[in-house]
């Protein structure tokens, strides 16, 4: 949902960029793109596809859509599932393939090569649907691409009860005997005044979690908590792109003063984490050289939020693909670090942010004005590296057959966990850090308290 000075319930739309000469005959092959936004927002109405469209030499058609978010999307109760849907913010962009596969012929498109592509929640959102309904293959789509997969605590439906119940005592339905037709009753103003975070229970009340709207697992399109799937090998089966930022929890991290700060700032995120649980933590992420215009702590929070929420999913998932690829062949599975730092983002002590590869993935002047100033000079040449490997994985399920000249072959994913390290000028393989890997092990291993996995 995005608010404007007005609101409007019909609020699924979907935009398609697609060559002007295309026909049902074409079969080009489609990009549908789904927006990240943590769930509670989408994250940018102005997504344009013209320039990737124009640049595939008009060779594929481009999609994006927007769904329902916040309590609009993801409010989760039995009384919700008694009286209708839950996780419709999800079953919005299933509507949106389903959409696609009817129609896309129409606008050129082929329905059978469609390659699904999300940012951050919306990467998380495709991981999602590699695992729905227990990686059930309706033949939705034909390949997925994921940047800064995004994973916060994914709760089982009984766990979001309170939710529910404060949303029904903000707007005055407690007392309503039903309380689905009370909430219906309520004008759009109304609810979205409820459309606000809390703390979880057991904490205090001001200590809000960054990302209150997720996913829960509802035993029918989320069977089970995500991670778990993919460790069973209840996944559908199909080429993936996966990688992130050097600094994905940059943006996120409180700027605590102390390890005391950084440990309740991840409890408010993570609620379940336990004393001993903490203290591993901590192990695992000791104070780290001061950044700029930061508190001595920050730079751990980052780091520890970063590979909790972000980074670590990325890496075993990948991981479970490679373990239960059906074939002998080597999975066509392909990962990346993006490390085009922006000086910018640098001077504030941010290094290589959330999302700072979207520029380069679509071009900076198609991102809703939000492209960081070095897209525009020193790190312009970063653009049409990275723009061709996605155009190439979109075209054929491989980044490499239609790369740019002057890019090296980007190796798939492997026991050394190869991934491609972006750097302007100097864009190069490396293997995952022997110790970021047994960081992400540990992350693991808090699957229980983490709700990421089971």
């Amino acid at each position: 949902m995005i608010l404007r000075s007005g609101h409007d319930e019909d609020c699924l739309f979907m935009n398609i960029w697609t060559p002007s000469n295309a026909t049902a005959a074409s079969k080009l092959p489609v990009w549908l793109f789904i927006q990240g936004g943590g769930y509670v927002s989408l994250s940018n109405p102005n997504w344009d596809g013209a320039e990737v469209v124009k640049n595939s030499g008009y060779n594929m058609v481009f999609v994006e859509f927007n769904y329902r978010v916040g309590l609009w999307g993801f409010l989760a109760s039995e009384k919700v599932r008694d009286d209708g849907d839950l996780n419709v913010g999800l079953l919005d962009q299933r509507a949106a393939m389903k959409w696609v596969q009817k129609y896309i012929s129409h606008f050129g498109g082929d329905p059978d090569h469609v390659v699904i592509h999300g940012a951050s929640a919306g990467a998380g959102s495709v991981a999602l649907h590699l695992t729905a309904y227990g990686g059930r293959n309706d033949s939705l789509f034909a390949g997925g691409m994921a940047e800064s997969v995004f994973f916060p605590q994914q709760p089982y439906l009984a766990d979001l009860e309170w939710q529910f119940d404060r949303v029904a005592e903000v707007v005055g339905c407690s007392n309503e005997t039903d309380q689905m037709s009370c909430l219906r009753g309520k004008d759009t103003a109304t609810l979205q005044a409820a459309n606000a975070a809390s703390g979880f229970p057991g904490r205090v009340e001001s200590a809000s979690p960054l990302f209150y709207w997720t996913p829960c697992i509802d035993g029918d399109l989320i069977e089970d908590i995500p991670y778990s799937m993919f460790e069973r090998g209840d996944f559908i089966k199909v080429p993936i792109l996966f990688g992130n930022d050097n600094d994905e929890g940059s943006i996120f991290a409180a700027n605590a003063a102390t390890k005391y700060a950084m440990v309740n700032f991840l409890q408010n995120n993570y609620p379940l984490l336990r004393s001993n649980d903490t203290a591993a933590i901590l192990s695992n992420y000791p104070q780290m050289e001061a950044l700029p215009g930061h508190s001595a702590w920050y730079p751990s929070a980052a780091l520890a939020y970063g590979e909790a929420t972000f980074i670590c999913p990325t890496v075993n998932i990948l991981d479970a693909y490679a373990a239960h690829w059906d074939t002998d062949d080597t999975p066509p599975l392909w990962s990346y670090r993006f490390n085009a730092a922006d000086q910018m983002y640098v001077q504030q002590g941010l290094g290589v942010p959330h999302l700072s590869d979207a520029a380069a993935v679509f071009g900076p002047d198609n991102i809703g004005g939000n492209a960081p100033p070095g897209y525009y000079t020193y790190n312009a040449d970063i653009v049409p590296v990275m723009q061709a490997y996605w155009l190439s994985f979109i075209q054929t399920l491989d980044p490499n057959p239609k790369r740019n000249a002057t890019a090296p072959v980007w190796e798939a994913w492997g026991t050394n966990r190869s991934r491609i390290l972006f750097e302007t000028g100097n864009t190069r393989m490396e293997d995952t850090p022997a110790a970021q890997v047994q960081r992400c092990e540990f992350w693991e291993g808090l699957k229980d308290v983490m709700l990421q996995k089971r």
